[in-house]
C-alpha cells in the first residue's frame, strides 16, 4: 500500500492510498477518514460508495461527511467506482466502463479481466483496510449515492450480517427495469437475466430484505428519477414489511448539494445502529 496524501481534518486524518487489487488486477485508489478516536483504538466504519463518473475523490471532497463522522467517532471509506489504468477496458459512454463499475463481478469480455468490483469492495479492500488501519470489523455500515446507492443496498442485502445499517442517496433501485442497469448488466453479466437478479435492490428486497434499519433519500426534482425508480423499492419494502425510512425530499435534485444537505441525517442514523 502506498500513501498518496494525509491531511489533518476535523481532529482526525483524511488519507488517500493506493494498492494492488488481486480481484481487479490493477492498482486501485481509495480515501479513508480516521477520526481522532482512532488514535486510541479501533473505530466503527461507514463505507460510502460513489456514483457514475466519480472517483474516490468526489464524495471525499463534496459530501461534507468528515465533520459529522468526527462528531460520532466514525471512520469513512471512499472506494473508487471502477478499475482504471493502462490495459483496462473502457467505453466512450459515461455509464459503461471506467467510472461505471456498477459494483458487480463482470463475466463478459472485455470487462471480466478487471471489472470485479463486488469482490473488490467486499474482499480486497475490506481485507486491506482492516489489516492496515484501526477499524472495528464488528461495527460496519454502508451508504452510497446513485450507482453507489445501488451498490450499498445490494451489497448490504447480499452480505447478510455484515452491516448494522444501510442508507442511500438517490439510489438506482431497479436496474433490471431501467436503462441504468439493463445496458450495463448485459455488457458485464451477459444476456441471461437470471444473473442480473442478485444485483437489483428492489428484487433483493422482495426476496431477502435486510436485517436492520434502512434510510433512503431521493429528491423530488431529481433529473434522473425515471431511471432511479424509487417507487419499486418502496413497494418491495412495504410488501416485505421491512424496517425502512423512505423520504422524497421536496425540490432536491441529484447533485452533491442534495447529498451534503442530508449527510448529517445519514451519519446520525448509522451512528445509532453502530453504537447500539
Amino acid at each position: 500500500m502506498e500513501t498518496i496524501s494525509e491531511n489533518a481534518c476535523f481532529g482526525g486524518v483524511q488519507g488517500v492510498y493506493s494498492h494492488r487489487s488481486d480481484s481487479c488486477d490493477c492498482d486501485m485508489t481509495f480515501g479513508l477518514f480516521l477520526p481522532e478516536e482512532a488514535q486510541h483504538g479501533p473505530v466503527p466504519v461507514l463505507w460510502f460508495l460513489s456514483g457514475l463518473t466519480c472517483t474516490h475523490e468526489n464524495a471525499m471532497v463534496k459530501a461534507a461527511a468528515q465533520g459529522w463522522a468526527a462528531e460520532q467517532g466514525i471512520a469513512l471509506i471512499f472506494p473508487d467506482t471502477s478499475p482504471r489504468g493502462e490495459g483496462v477496458a473502457d467505453d466512450e459512454a459515461f455509464d459503461l466502463g471506467q467510472g461505471a463499475g456498477f459494483y458487480v463481478n463482470a463475466t463478459q469480455k472485455p470487462w471480466a479481466p478487471h471489472f470485479q468490483m463486488y469482490d473488490y469492495i467486499t474482499k480486497d479492500l475490506t481485507d486491506l483496510v482492516f489489516e492496515k488501519f484501526p477499524l472495528d470489523a464488528s461495527r460496519q455500515a454502508i451508504t452510497g449515492h446513485s450507482m453507489g446507492g445501488h451498490g450499498a443496498l445490494t451489497i448490504a442485502m447480499r452480505e447478510a450480517g455484515r452491516f448494522a445499517s444501510v442508507s442511500a442517496f438517490s439510489p438506482i433501485c431497479n436496474p433490471t427495469g431501467s436503462d441504468w442497469g439493463r445496458k450495463q448488466f448485459e455488457a458485464y453479466l451477459g444476456s441471461d437475466k437470471a444473473k442480473w437478479v442478485g444485483h437489483d435492490a428492489s428484487l433483493l428486497m422482495a426476496d431477502r430484505g435486510f436485517d436492520g434499519p434502512i434510510l433512503i433519500d431521493t429528491g423530488t426534482k431529481d433529473q434522473f428519477i425515471d431511471l432511479l425508480k424509487p417507487e419499486t423499492l418502496a413497494q418491495a419494502a412495504a410488501a416485505k414489511r421491512q424496517q425502512i425510512i423512505f423520504r422524497m425530499q421536496p425540490g432536491y435534485d441529484h447533485s452533491y448539494f442534495f447529498v451534503s444537505t442530508f449527510m448529517e441525517d445519514h451519519i446520525s442514523f448509522h451512528a445509532e445502529a453502530l453504537y447500539a
